[in-house]
Formats: structure tokens, C-alpha cells, sequence
């Protein structure tokens, strides 16, 4: 079995982290290629999930934030338009008597 670090498929980036440029449809030299394509991209996968949960958590408070914010607006706009259902309470007036003319 070839061992990915002699592939021509395989280089470690800076930080020193592997990639594998093997396409899997294409030029996997091997079965376990492929099973180890797969670990490689269920972990990036992991990580890409893990990095988007820490942003919600920073989120978190900003968007509580926002929604106190946005409620005492609305209720202001609601006090202040309380005047224009005032009168919607009260009974309608009767008919007005005939015109005698």
C-alpha cells in the first residue's frame, strides 16, 4: 500500500496541516484512498461546523441585544399611535334624526 506522504497527491501547507489533492471520481491510487480522503474531508467538515457554532456564540448577545432594542421600539411606535385606537372603543353614534328640509 502506498502511504499518502510519498504521493504525488499529498503536500502539507504552511501551518502544517495535510491536503490531499486526490480527486476521488479520478486518481485514487488505492481503496484506502479513498477511506482516508473521506476521514480528511469529515474532519475539515467538523471544523468548518465548529468554527461557525464559536461565530453564533459571539452572536448570541449582540442579537439579544438587538431584540431588546427592537421590542422598546415597537412599543414606543405602539404607545404612540395609542391615541389613534382611543376612540375605536367606543360605541358608534346612533343615526342622525331626518333631514327635515
Amino acid at each position: 500500500m502506498i502511504q499518502c506522504k510519498d504521493c504525488e497527491f499529498f503536500f502539507r501547507d504552511e501551518s502544517g496541516q495535510m491536503m490531499l489533492k486526490c480527486d476521488p471520481f479520478s486518481t485514487i491510487k488505492e481503496p484506502e484512498c479513498l477511506a482516508k480522503w473521506q476521514l480528511v474531508k469529515t474532519t475539515q467538515l467538523a471544523e468548518i461546523y465548529q468554527a461557525t457554532l464559536d461565530y453564533y456564540r459571539k452572536l448570541g448577545p449582540l442579537q439579544k441585544k438587538m431584540f431588546k432594542i427592537i421590542e422598546r421600539e415597537v412599543d414606543d411606535i405602539e404607545e404612540a399611535d395609542s391615541w389613534k385606537l382611543a376612540g375605536d372603543d367606543e360605541e358608534p353614534p346612533e343615526d342622525p334624526p331626518d333631514n327635515p328640509w
